[in-house]
């Protein structure tokens, strides 16, 4: 990261400010940071829910086994998938969303290059694998609150809505926390996704897509090194965050 792009020499920080100064890179990080903010938090919330609307409902083994099957499936798969849902043609439309508005008299709609939602329509692709996994571990947490608990709220006369907020959610806070942050360390490092549906263009590149694709270029190893860097950095404080909260854990019992 300390060196020039054509191996000349050292360079110091030239190559950090490339990454905060130049399209390329600001593009990068501010992608980078919605795929942080709204991966994680919507996938839990789409877990969390499905978790406690199907615990202990009929058929709940088939309910989990429909939202868990997207994780069986590769970053690259689920790419393939989207990408017929988002495709767009000149004659007839094969792609899912085209079809449908198509078919209500619109104009078909180039869903990734639609600056700047298209960032948006690929984090769904995220979210549509990883909404299984919280729901797994969620509803696994769920499951281990004693029963007491809740019929004693219930006793008391709390409603649904008071027996989630101030018993489950209290009881699942460390498994909610690991969700999050295993799905925030994903979604700093997506690649696939965006290699696959858009090869970054239409201002959708990513960091970790964008360190791949620098260095591909042959002369700008710096950068990629320095995007590297950056990378390892902001995952840093979530490993260490983590680690603590297992600490805190295991001092607990």
């Amino acid at each position: 990261a300390f060196m020039a792009n054509d191996g000349s020499g050292f360079v110091g920080l030239g190559n950090f400010i490339w990454v905060f100064t130049s399209p390329d890179g600001v593009t990068a990080l501010l992608n980078t940071l919605v795929w942080v903010l709204v991966a994680p938090v919507v996938s839990t919330i789409i877990g969390l829910a499905y978790a406690v609307f199907i615990d202990r409902s009929r058929g709940e083994k088939f309910f989990k086994l429909l939202v868990f099957m997207p994780m069986a499936i590769s970053f690259v798969g689920a790419s393939i998938i989207f990408k017929f849902f988002y495709d767009v043609r000149q004659g007839e439309q094969i792609g899912v969303l085209n079809a449908i508005i198509t078919a209500f008299g619109a104009k078909p709609v180039d869903w990734l290059g639609l600056e700047p939602w298209n960032t948006l329509f690929l984090v769904i692709i995220l979210i549509w694998t990883q909404a299984g996994f919280a729901m797994v571990i969620l509803s696994a947490a769920i499951k281990g609150i004693p029963a007491e608990q809740l019929e004693a709220a219930e006793l008391d006369g709390a409603t649904a809505w008071q027996r989630f907020a101030n018993v489950t959610l209290p009881g699942i806070r460390s498994s909610v926390i690991v969700v999050l942050t295993t799905i925030s360390i994903a979604s700093l490092k997506v690649f696939d996704i965006v290699s696959s549906m858009t090869g970054g263009r239409s201002d959708t590149t990513v960091l970790a897509f964008e360190m791949v694709r620098q260095f591909q270029l042959g002369a700008r190893t710096g950068y990629s090194s320095a995007l590297a860097v950056i990378l390892f950095i902001l995952v840093l404080p979530i490993i260490i965050f983590n680690v603590r909260q297992h600490k805190k854990q295991g001092g607990i019992r």
